[in-house]
């Protein structure tokens, strides 16, 4: 029995998904918006995370709103990082909605529907309002159980204390519930809204610290509140447009927000919240701060969606809009009309323009570094430098891809510490671009569908040229 409890026992360990930008905590740039070599998981692109830091402290300051950045350069040169490191500087105060340009053709609405959520998603509202809360330490709770099993409620008494006063409170059912919920005892620092009798745990209070040897590392101490128990307090709530367009969309309601399936929204909807939303901001009761949208991919925008995007910047409730493309000179999708970028010209001069630069040999060794510690790869030397070389003569997202890889066939012969070996053999398993293009360009006419001309066709063709 004993051995088979023993099998039985497990490690349990917590599973974190490892992204591709997970990595990623800020945009690294020190006080003055000098960019650090290599900080907060980023590297290089040092000209780029600069103009990134300026436009950061513009949204942070909520002092612009409809302007918009696109950040145009090759594949893998960190477009998408340098938006999440905008995301993760902004902090959960501003909000940062994300999205791809071709999400908009999957979705059950129409485009400008979509596009228009989109921006509400960015734009948020800071509602300030005054409650009265009662804030004070927990001397006693005492809990009045029925003697009897009839249905009888509970009822008790809470003992509060600031450094002022003290007082007894009458507690019924619905506040015991709470109470045990919260797990509230004698010593803890606790506030009550009376509005809607929400109690809500601050902390355990200094003057008991001494009472227990060992405390949980989430233990937080606070000092006994001050003065009156009960006191009028400010309150912010922060929302953004779309949460309250849904909850007031009367198809939709309060629960629309968990499921996602939000649907279309009415115009006059969105019009009766901008008005409400424009009186309490001449009360003073709200603000608005303007956040962020990203759309990635954006050239698989069509006209139309270009369009709307040209209208929606010049509205008052607009947030600011940052773009991102790895294309050149390409047709803009819905027309036969090229354009830099697969981007109207029009919308194109309204765009202030980051470009990102191809990494160094040194960057790429460095990305590579971050990404074995994220991925917790132990690699020695001689394979890092391999991996770089892979790096610089394919793609820095190969490379990447080959650090799990190459550990995967260092785990399999039994080996903590990745080799030369690992890489190489993970090399030889996992095509590249250019060696794949090669075979294909060698084996072309055993595959359906081979439209390249193949070399003696391509011979005789110079030879039937010449005669002519």
């Amino acid at each position: 029995m004993a051995e088979l409890k023993l099998s039985e026992t497990r490690d349990l360990t917590r599973i974190e998904r490892i992204g591709a930008h997970s990595h990623i905590r800020g945009l690294g740039l020190d006080s003055s918006l000098e960019p650090r070599l290599v900080s907060e998981g980023m590297v290089g692109q040092k000209t780029a995370r600069k103009a990134a830091g300026v436009i950061l402290q513009m949204i942070k300051q909520g002092k612009i709103a409809g302007r918009a950045i696109l950040l145009a350069g090759q594949p893998g040169t960190g477009k998408t990082a340098i938006a999440m490191g905008m995301a993760k500087s902004l902090g959960l105060e501003t909000p940062f909605a994300m999205m791809a340009g071709s999400e908009l053709f999957s979705l059950e609405m129409s485009k400008t529907e979509a596009l228009k959520q989109a921006f509400r998603k960015a734009i948020g509202v800071r509602i300030k309002e005054e409650t009265e809360i009662i804030e004070g330490e927990v001397v006693e709770v005492q809990i009045d159980r029925p003697a009897s099993n009839g249905s009888v409620s509970k009822t008790g008494k809470l003992t509060l204390k600031s450094t002022d006063m003290e007082t007894v409170y009458d507690l019924g059912s619905k506040m015991i519930e709470a109470l045990g919920k919260q797990k509230i005892q004698s010593g803890d620092v606790i506030a009550i809204d009376k509005a809607s009798g929400k109690i809500s745990k601050l902390g355990r209070s200094f003057a008991r610290s001494r009472d227990y040897d060992a405390m949980g590392p989430h233990t937080k101490f606070v000092q006994c509140p001050e003065g009156e128990l009960q006191k009028r307090k400010e309150v912010v709530h922060c929302v953004t447009l779309h949460e309250i367009d849904v909850i007031n969309s009367r198809t939709q309601g309060f629960l629309a927000l968990f499921t996602g399936d939000t649907g279309e929204i009415r115009a006059e909807v969105r019009e009766q919240i901008d008005t409400k939303v424009a009186e309490w901001r001449e009360e003073g009761k709200a603000e608005i701060v303007p956040g962020v949208l990203f759309i990635d991919e954006v050239h698989m925008l069509d006209i139309e969606c270009f369009s709307f995007l040209n209208r929606a910047l010049e509205n008052e409730m607009s947030p600011i809009l940052i773009v991102a493309t790895n294309r050149g000179i390409t047709t803009i999708r819905g027309t036969n009309y090229k354009s830099p970028h697969g981007i109207p010209i029009d919308l194109l001069d309204r765009l202030l323009i980051i470009t990102t630069q191809p990494y160094t040999e040194e960057e790429i060794r460095k990305i590579l570094d971050i990404r074995s510690q994220e991925e917790d790869v132990e690699m020695n030397e001689e394979a890092k430098l391999l991996l770089t070389k892979i790096g610089v003569g394919t793609s820095l997202r190969y490379a990447i891809h080959l650090i799990t890889a190459a550990a995967l066939a260092c785990q399999k012969r039994k080996g903590k510490v990745v080799e030369l070996d690992d890489v190489k053999r993970v090399y030889a398993l996992f095509q590249d671009v250019k060696r794949s293009t090669e075979y294909l360009m060698e084996y072309q006419s055993e595959y359906m569908f081979s439209e390249m001309p193949s070399k003696e066709e391509e011979g005789d063709e110079e030879s039937d040229a010449m005669h002519s």
